[in-house]
């Protein structure tokens, strides 16, 4: 008699209700956010406190109903409109040319008919789609690390350069990059040269701050206001009543919430001290009327997200739904990372919003079309006996 008897698959599919459950909370988390940071600011510039709210409410109405078509789909078909999808992001990024909005002496959405678009977030999901596509179509060419650069440049390396030159983006631009890297980097077997480049961009990092520091000792400004926003982040204080004012007031908000905050609804750097507060900035909002607890918390149920989309991915019948859940892991978390680590001074302020909180509506329409589409890869995950 053997002793290891094979497994067998039964015909019940998985559905990940834990993933379903964790979003539904965070998208709702969001909303309640988004009414206390902005209530003041939405008072008096819009004429009522619950503006930014109810059009975030419309927002995520929109992005359940695009999750669910998403769900409904199967993930495969995206292997075959990935080229066509990732034309279309191509041409929405051109089309800032154009017709762009230009808002902070930046071009980065299109509005029609009072709906707006930024076509960096398409660019995200579209990077997705093809570099999974393209790694499938690789097949055991993969092994070569020549054919991962070759993906990385011909996807992400044109997507990231379009996005980062024609609507100034460069934060969307590196999160592309980040995306594409991240999924090529668990989809080729080795990790040594990965290691290398590692290295070699730590020691890039040594010499470019140590520069940057000598730099810093005149105390100006200057023309280039990405240069002006690394002074900034290194000594925020020494521009405080200037460009690094929404950094240092960031900084006061979360210091002043202390442990377990003031309380919801109860900021005071809400009250016209941080600019626009319910966007890049709210996770600031929420150490100061949750604490330290309550963003602590809030990371946690990002973990536990980012867990059920790596279980998903580990756990997908083939490669392109591995890859797919892949890049939307990688966005959610490369978005949260950023944004946390913005708000909370280690790095440059770079303008990324954090995902299902922060308000905007392409942003939150994409990220829940994701959403959908792993749901469906873990619907397709048969269970076993």
């Amino acid at each position: 008699m053997r002793k290891d008897k094979e497994k067998k698959t039964t015909g019940r599919r998985y559905f990940d209700y834990s993933l379903l459950f964790v979003t539904i909370f965070i998208v709702g988390f969001g909303l309640i956010m988004i009414y206390s940071a902005s209530s003041y600011t939405a008072q008096m510039y819009q004429g009522r406190a619950e503006y930014y709210f109810f059009k975030q409410l419309e927002f995520t109405v929109l992005g359940f109903i695009a999750m669910y078509v998403t769900y409904r789909i199967d993930y495969h078909t995206w292997r075959r409109l990935a080229p066509f999808i990732f034309l279309v992001a191509i041409l929405l990024v051109l089309a800032l040319i154009p017709f762009g909005s230009t808002k902070y002496g930046a071009k980065r959405w299109i509005r029609f008919a009072g709906i707006g678009i930024q076509p960096a977030d398409v660019a995200k999901t579209a990077i997705i789609f093809m570099v999974a596509s393209a790694v499938c179509s690789a097949g055991r060419k993969i092994r070569r690390f020549s054919q991962v650069i070759l993906i990385c440049v011909v996807t992400a390396g044109v997507m990231a350069g379009l996005v980062g030159i024609v609507s100034n983006n460069m934060s969307s631009a590196l999160i592309i990059l980040a995306i594409a890297a991240i999924m090529t980097f668990v989809a080729y077997p080795g990790y040594k040269i990965y290691a290398a480049f590692v290295g070699t961009g730590v020691g890039a990092f040594a010499v470019f701050y140590s520069w940057i520091t000598n730099k810093l000792k005149s105390g100006q400004m200057t023309n280039d206001f990405r240069m002006n926003r690394i002074l900034i982040w290194l000594d925020p204080e020494r521009f405080a009543t200037g460009k690094g004012f929404q950094t240092v007031q960031g900084l006061y908000a979360i210091g002043s919430g202390g442990l377990f905050g003031k309380g919801l609804g109860k900021s005071l750097q809400k009250l016209g001290f941080i600019p626009e507060s319910q966007n890049d900035m709210i996770f600031s909002i929420i150490c100061e009327e949750l604490g330290l607890f309550g963003a602590t918390c809030i990371i946690l149920v990002f973990a536990i997200m980012l867990w059920r989309i790596a279980h998903i991915a580990q756990n997908s019948p083939d490669l392109f739904g591995t890859m797919l859940a892949t890049g939307v892991f990688a966005h959610i978390a490369v978005q949260v990372i950023l944004n946390i680590a913005v708000v909370t001074n280690f790095i440059p302020n770079t303008g990324v919003s954090l995902p299902f909180i922060s308000y905007g509506g392409s942003s939150s329409v994409v990220l829940l079309a994701e959403m959908g589409i792993v749901l469906n890869i873990s619907g397709k995950i048969r269970l076993e006996r």
